[in-house]
């Protein structure tokens, strides 16, 4: 069973993933592949948290990455509607699942 912590820490494990990914790459197009998401978001269920997400995207990548790689309730709580869906390929994001869902079991 999982509990809230371990989901939190499988969250953090996957922005770390991102983070890592777009510096390896071009970090303006990963913050544009985000800013769209969002806004697509924002136009199917606007919602604070996307509103939110839309001003830290319109900042400098440092404060995007520590954002995303918060550890408090704060970071926790955005990163369960994180914008950089898309960023990770499958593989990549089920390798950090099965990693959480052995430490799970």
């Amino acid at each position: 069973m999982k509990d809230h912590y371990t989901i939190d820490q499988r969250g953090l494990a996957l922005a770390h993933a991102i983070v890592a990914k777009i510096e390896q790459g071009d970090v303006g197009v990963g913050i544009a592949t985000a800013q769209e998401v969002n806004a697509r978001w924002r136009a199917m269920v606007p919602s604070a948290l996307h509103d939110e997400w839309q001003v830290i995207l319109a900042t400098d990548w440092e404060t995007i990455k520590q954002t995303l790689l918060c550890p408090s309730e704060y970071g926790q709580r955005l990163r369960q509607n994180n914008p950089f869906c898309g960023i990770l390929t499958p593989q990549e994001r089920w390798k950090i699942f099965e990693e959480y869902r052995q430490y799970a079991a």
